[in-house]
């Protein structure tokens, strides 16, 4: 009988080394993200040489460069990718007052995965109504957020002037300063150069366009692992930052989605958790809408993460657009969320969709098909033409 029972008490080896490994993944997943940054910066000047500011006038008006990072983040699911891309594309030369709108965009699509995700409650009118309203109020705040910036930006470029003089502080026009990120540049450097060096056989430009689609494959593939890596290390906990937080007001609220979107690296994955609890009615708009607002400011971290790959003149840039991104959704949230009229504005417009898409299911499918894909399809059509 001691015999039969020794399998049960003999000691687990290596206890914890699951997790470990799991945690050099995420580490190396990274280390992959910023070299792949570095691989499309350097493909895009490959590819285009001096050229880029020419090569993008086309892109000059800015609704069109808003419209590309909706599409593009709708289409990916993902405003990490689509924002190391830009820091990549910059880096590579890509003009900052280009690539800002497009970073607007991206805000705008990656807010598409919620509203998918609340029609696993479409069967229940009630719990539908709720869960669309938790997904799209997101949407709204963000809708709201470019109409208030965009214009702003066109006409005296706050947004641009703010990141500019930020970078300055941590960053010469040369290359990074002590307070930077040297090291990080000069770890990623071999990969990227054995990357670039790999496209030798091709001639001019299109060397350079093989390397931007091997950098964004590597970003897409370094975003996708991570999250489902930190999804599975993480999630546990920060459901339990989530109920200890989200009810104890709208500061903890904002506080504990941006310490979780940074935890688990995808303002998608934190977002969507809400939904079901939103429909189940654990939560209501009150906790859901400061918690979401939180998580479009904690999923800046990606961005910043791919501006530590950029060495030289580009670096000042990389970072710059780098912080775009961030203080668009900050002040986004001091300004619309501080404002009384204004903070109630995405919880109207939310609330009210909800209501049209609980009594008449296809005005779920029209709202998701128009804002993300239909309208955007025509406007980027009509700027072709016009």
């Amino acid at each position: 009988m001691s015999s039969a029972q020794s399998p049960s008490v003999r000691p687990i080896p290596f206890l914890g080394s699951q997790n470990f490994l799991n945690w050099v993944s995420v580490l190396a997943l990274i280390y992959l993200l910023i070299v792949a940054v570095s691989v499309i910066g350097s493909g895009f000047k490959a590819a285009v040489g001096e050229q880029a500011t020419e090569l993008f006038a086309f892109a000059t008006n800015p609704f069109l460069g808003l419209i590309v990072g909706t599409v593009a983040t709708a289409l990916i699911q993902s405003s990490s990718t689509t924002t190391s891309i830009v820091v990549g594309l910059v880096a590579g030369g890509l003009p900052v007052i280009t690539a800002i709108p497009i970073i607007m965009g991206a805000n705008i699509g990656t807010s598409i995965t919620n509203t998918l995700v609340s029609a696993g409650h479409i069967g229940n009118k009630a719990e539908f109504r709720r869960a669309f309203a938790a997904a799209t109020v997101l949407d709204m705040f963000n809708l709201l957020a470019v109409l208030i910036f965009l214009p702003l930006e066109i006409l005296f470029h706050p947004l641009e002037r703010l990141s500019l003089a930020t970078a300055g502080l941590f960053l010469s026009d040369e290359s990074l300063s002590m307070k930077g990120f040297n090291f990080i540049g000069a770890a990623t450097a071999p990969a990227a150069q054995l990357i670039t060096g790999s496209t030798g056989f091709l001639p001019t430009p299109f060397d350079g366009i093989l390397q931007i689609i091997l950098g964004i494959l590597l970003i897409f593939f370094s975003i996708y692992f991570v999250g489902k890596l930190l999804k599975r290390l993480l999630v546990g906990k920060a459901k339990e930052i989530l109920h200890m937080a989200i009810g104890r007001g709208p500061i903890a609220g904002i506080l504990s989605g941006t310490l979780m979107t940074i935890l688990v690296q995808s303002s998608s994955t934190t977002t969507s958790l809400m939904v079901p609890l939103a429909g189940s009615g654990v939560f209501g708009m009150a906790e859901i809408y400061p918690f979401t607002l939180g998580a479009n400011v904690g999923t800046c971290v990606t961005a910043f993460l791919a501006a530590t790959a950029v060495t030289g003149p580009a670096a000042l840039p990389a970072l710059e657009i780098a912080l775009v991104h961030f203080y668009f959704n900050f002040l986004g949230l001091l300004i619309i969320f501080g404002i009384p009229f204004l903070c109630r504005l995405p919880v109207l417009g939310a609330e009210s969709l909800a209501a049209a898409a609980s009594e008449h299911k296809a005005v779920a499918l029209i709202y998701v098909a128009g804002v993300f894909f239909v309208l955007p399809g025509i406007c980027l059509g009509l700027s072709l033409v016009f």
